[in-house]
């Protein structure tokens, strides 16, 4: 069939492989992974100045961390300068932007007590070199007792994120991970930006707790921070199969009407498998659906900050694939 460099196109669309088409579920996976890691004209517009944004819900599982770290990625992907930092002990972020947080390694917890300079603090993700993160260690995890007897304790973070513009990098999205909370490290977190991303799952029980969030937002505001305010509500967990997450999603449009995405995040076991990589979904598997959805996710919300509008395509459910994965299937 082949003879030296040679290629016959007749002989081979006469083998298995040549039958795989563009309608193929692998070709179109492949497309989408290529449409992922070379952008090209899909570059996203700047915004107008850097962008603050705290990622908050007490509620635990919520998507927090997974929504924070590919939404970052999303937009480094398509030519933004994005800092992420791990205010969560825990450390998911960093893990997932494959960045060191063991204990001794600088991080936002000696960022928040004033020991080291955010420069110091500063680490690139492998993965891309637009992506930069402010790790955390589990020496976090007593950032809060300390922090109760420290003059101007609730604007540490601002001062320190001030100082990231005199670092040598221009950073157009600062991304801050809270841990599930409403102690002082979120409120650190709150005061040190100006836009709160609050991500709600499509399940039972989606908006519990929320108006608690809403109400030290709003606390924030009067004492704190008065540009403080919620700009995007990002629904996350998305299963199209339940008549539940269509409820969901239309009883948290109806409480928070335009600042919803109406990008949607879908259940994905990919999503779910990607930190286990130290990665983001759209590094461990670029044509999956939930790398797609974040793609979409992060051009809606760069398009929000110019006054400009994106719209994606509708998502529907399909059957679970054999991984036990949800693919959505999406109109284009």
């Amino acid at each position: 069939m082949l003879e030296g460099n040679a290629f016959d196109s007749e002989d081979f669309s006469r083998t298995p492989f040549g039958s795989i088409s563009a309608d193929t579920p692998i070709a179109a996976e492949a497309q989408r992974a290529s449409q992922v890691l070379h952008p090209g004209s899909m570059n996203i517009p700047k915004p107008r100045e850097q962008r603050i944004i705290t990622i908050a819900n007490q509620k635990g599982g919520v998507g927090k961390t997974t929504t924070a770290v590919n939404l970052a990625a999303a937009l480094a992907l398509q030519g933004m300068t994005v800092l992420v930092i791990d205010l969560d002990p825990q450390g998911n972020a960093s893990t997932a932007l494959g960045v060191d947080h063991h204990s001794g390694i600088p991080s936002s917890y000696e960022l928040l007590i004033g020991e080291i300079p955010v420069q110091d603090a500063i680490q690139q993700s492998p993965h891309n070199e637009r992506l930069l993160c402010i790790p955390a260690t589990i020496d976090l995890a007593g950032a809060e007792i300390e922090l109760v007897s420290m003059v101007a304790r609730e604007g540490r973070l601002k001062t320190a994120i001030q100082e990231a513009n005199l670092a040598g990098y221009e950073i157009d999205y600062v991304m801050i991970d809270c841990p599930p909370s409403l102690g002082l490290l979120t409120v650190n977190a709150m005061v040190a930006a100006k836009e709160v991303l609050i991500p709600i799952q499509c399940e039972y029980y989606a908006l519990e707790g929320v108006g608690q969030l809403l109400r030290n937002i709003g606390l924030v505001q009067s004492h704190l921070n008065p540009e403080l305010h919620v700009s995007t509500v990002v629904l996350t967990m998305y299963d199209g199969r339940t008549k539940l997450a269509d409820q969901v999603a239309e009883e948290v449009r109806g409480h928070f009407g335009d600042v919803v995405l109406r990008s949607v995040i879908p259940r994905s076991v990919k999503v779910s498998e990607a930190p286990g990589y130290g990665m983001t979904v759209l590094d461990y598997d670029p044509g999956s659906r939930g790398a797609m959805s974040y793609l979409d996710a992060g051009r809606e919300m760069a398009a929000r900050a110019v006054g400009a509008t994106y719209a994606p395509g509708p998502v529907t459910a399909t059957p679970v694939a054999e991984d036990g994965d949800v693919n959505e299937e999406r109109g284009r």
